[in-house]
């Protein structure tokens, strides 16, 4: 299985479910990371660990270890 984590800038993928900690996962959620939705990673920052992804037509920015919570599937084309 591949993460939010694992993804190339640029890649495209559809979240297929969301773990972690309770109060880590209701969070993601809040924001938009629900399954079944399509996301983008766009950058990812060398030295602090972030993450900017792109869901619903907004920029979030995620910790690496947030990103590893999330587990995705590729999307062709």
């Amino acid at each position: 299985m591949n993460t939010l984590a694992d993804l190339r800038p640029g890649t495209s993928a559809t979240l297929t479910a969301v773990s972690g900690a309770r109060a880590h996962r209701r969070r993601l959620l809040e924001l938009g990371l629900v399954p079944g939705t399509r996301v983008r990673l766009v950058r990812r920052s060398a030295l602090q660990g972030l993450l900017e992804v792109e869901v619903r037509g907004s920029r979030l920015s995620l910790r690496s270890a947030e990103a590893h919570q999330v587990t995705v599937e590729a999307v062709d084309g």
